[in-house]
C-alpha cells in the first residue's frame, strides 16, 4: 500500500535525487515559492523549495524497499519515528500542493524592509531593542544588525518578531 513519507536530501541535491527516484517509478513532491531576490544588481524571480532539504515521497514499500531509496543519489535518509520511516497524512501533502501556488503563499522581497532601514524588535530574546535590517535569511528569519554593549552584532530573527519604527 502506497504511503507519503518524509526524506532528508543532501544538501542542495533535491534535485538530483527527483530525477533518481523518477526513474525508479518514486512519485516525488516538494513545495517551492517564488521569490523575489536581488542577484547579481538586478531584481529576479526564481523558485526555491518551501522546506530546503526535504521532500515528500509516494511509494509502496513492498514493492521499492527503503533501502533503495535511502541509498539513491541526492537522498540522505528518511524522518524516522523510531526505527521506522515516518508517514505523513495525505492531506497535507495535497494541502500544499493547491497552496503552492497561490498569491498569498508568494514571498516577494518587496514585503521585506530595505536594507540599512531601522526597526523595533517586538517578541524573542531581543525585545524592544531597535536594529538595522540587513538582509532576508531564508522565508522566515531576517539578519538584524543590533548594538550590544557598544558593538554592532549581527542576528537572525523571526520576521513576525520586527516592526517598522
Amino acid at each position: 500500500m502506497k504511503d507519503w513519507y518524509l526524506l532528508y536530501c543532501k544538501r542542495s541535491e533535491q534535485e538530483r535525487a527527483v530525477i533518481n527516484l523518477d526513474r525508479q517509478g518514486v512519485e516525488c513532491y516538494y513545495p517551492q515559492v517564488t521569490v523575489q531576490k536581488i542577484v547579481r544588481g538586478k531584481r529576479t524571480e526564481c523558485s526555491e523549495p518551501l522546506f530546503p532539504g526535504y521532500m515528500f515521497v509516494y511509494f509502496d514499500p513492498e514493492e521499492i524497499s527503503y533501502t533503495t531509496i535511502r541509498s539513491t543519489r541526492g537522498v540522505a535518509s528518511f524522518i524516522r519515528q523510531g526505527a521506522k520511516p515516518q508517514t505523513v497524512q495525505p492531506d497535507l501533502i495535497y494541502g500544499l500542493m493547491m497552496n503552492e501556488d497561490s498569491e498569498e503563499h508568494q514571498v516577494k522581497l518587496s514585503s521585506f524592509p530595505q536594507p540599512g532601514e531601522s526597526l523595533k524588535l517586538t517578541q524573542g530574546q531581543f525585545k524592544g531593542i531597535e536594529a538595522i535590517y540587513q538582509e532576508p535569511d531564508g522565508e522566515k528569519r531576517s539578519f538584524m544588525l543590533i548594538n550590544l554593549l557598544g558593538k554592532p552584532v549581527k542576528v537572525s530573527v523571526q520576521n513576525e518578531d520586527i516592526v517598522k519604527k
